[in-house]
């Protein structure tokens, strides 16, 4: 099981990974097991732990330590056998300094730690991430891309990729979506990647020229459509927010 941290409101957190019993709250009309449950017997993956409330914290170090708990508005514990493994990116000892993060948490969690290097410091990892995630998103979106031309991947390799394994997946999902050609080449690849690439010796003809904004207002028209008009998904494509992007489509 997962769960993402920071994508659960401390007022919902209990209910999510230790469940309610029905007419627990307003809209508990059945009874829910929680994550907790759930994995039980199994692995319980905790993302973005760094992104917990501190009220939330100390609930789940008591689970953590006893594993027993009790759902929501429930007065039987429950007990469980699970593998707890955490994830974040962000220095958990630096959010402990800063009183974000409980201590006794921090330490009951830090059984195994493990680093892993950031995705520009792993390059032989870069390719073959790429070619996943392009089999993966051709499923997604009942395509058939084949791979990526040799230039193509020389300027996936060269990138820094600040965003981690998180933009590559971004990236190669909107190529798919918005990919024509049986290929992933340097052309199709946004502005931060092009910018290695070697300059033209002899500008194009600039021909029908529009302005960035008529640009931009093309190309988001033309997410929406592969999307099907789905803002959050083509925010995610383009990589704003679904805020951003209707402030966008207002302004056409």
């Amino acid at each position: 099981m997962e769960v993402n941290c920071a994508a659960i409101t401390e007022t919902l957190f209990e209910s999510e990974l230790f469940g309610h019993e029905r007419g627990a709250f307003t809209d508990a009309k059945a009874a829910k097991k929680g994550l907790m449950e759930l994995a039980d017997r199994g692995t319980l993956f905790l993302d973005e732990v760094s992104e917990m409330s501190l009220n939330s914290q100390a609930k789940f170090l008591r689970c953590l330590q006893e594993r027993v708990f009790r759902r929501v508005g429930g007065t039987r514990d429950i007990k469980v056998d699970l593998r707890i493994i955490a994830a974040t990116n962000r220095p958990l000892e630096a959010r402990v300094k800063e009183a974000q993060f409980r201590e006794d948490l921090f330490y009951r969690l830090n059984v195994i730690p493990i680093h892993i290097l950031p995705l520009r410091e792993r390059k032989d990892d870069i390719l073959p991430l790429a070619r996943h995630f392009l089999s993966e998103s051709n499923l997604r979106s009942h395509k058939t891309l084949k791979g990526f031309t040799p230039e193509a991947e020389r300027l996936l390799l060269n990138y820094p990729w600040p965003g981690n394994v998180r933009e590559l997946h971004n990236l190669i999902e909107r190529l798919v979506i918005l990919g024509t050609s049986d290929d992933i080449e340097p052309a199709h690849l946004p502005m931060p990647f092009t910018a290695q690439a070697p300059r033209l010796a002899q500008p194009e003809p600039l021909g029908d020229a529009r302005t960035l904004a008529e640009v931009e207002r093309a190309y988001i028209n033309q997410v929406m459509q592969r999307v099907e008009m789905n803002k959050s998904k083509a925010a995610k494509i383009l990589g704003i927010s679904r805020q951003t992007l209707r402030k966008k489509l207002m302004e056409e």
